[in-house]
C-alpha cells in the first residue's frame, strides 16, 4: 500500500480505469461473438451487424484497448466472414 498521497490517488485511478478498460473490452468480445453468432445463422440483418461490429473495433482502437494493426486484421476478417456469407447464400 503506498504511502504518498499522491500515490494512493494514482492506484484509485488506475484501479477505475482498470475496471473501464475490462468492460469496454468484454463489450467488444460480445460484439463479435454476436457477427460470428450471425454469420452462422445467415442472419438477413447481417450488414447492420457487421456495420456495428467495425464501430466498435474502430472505436476500441481509438482508446488503446486493441492495438491498431490489431484492429484492422480484426476488421478484414468480419469483411471476410461477411463476404464468405453473402456469397454463399
Amino acid at each position: 500500500m503506498p504511502n504518498i498521497k499522491s500515490a494512493v490517488k494514482r492506484v484509485k485511478t488506475s484501479n477505475a480505469k482498470k475496471l473501464v478498460n475490462r468492460m469496454k473490452k468484454s463489450e467488444l468480445k460480445t460484439t463479435l461473438r454476436t457477427f460470428r453468432a450471425a454469420v452462422e445463422a445467415k442472419s438477413p440483418e447481417l450488414p447492420e451487424i457487421l456495420k456495428k461490429t467495425i464501430k466498435k473495433v474502430d472505436q476500441a482502437a481509438a482508446k488503446n484497448l486493441i492495438h491498431k494493426n490489431a484492429a484492422s486484421r480484426k476488421k478484414a476478417q468480419l469483411q471476410k466472414a461477411f463476404n464468405n456469407a453473402v456469397s454463399a447464400k
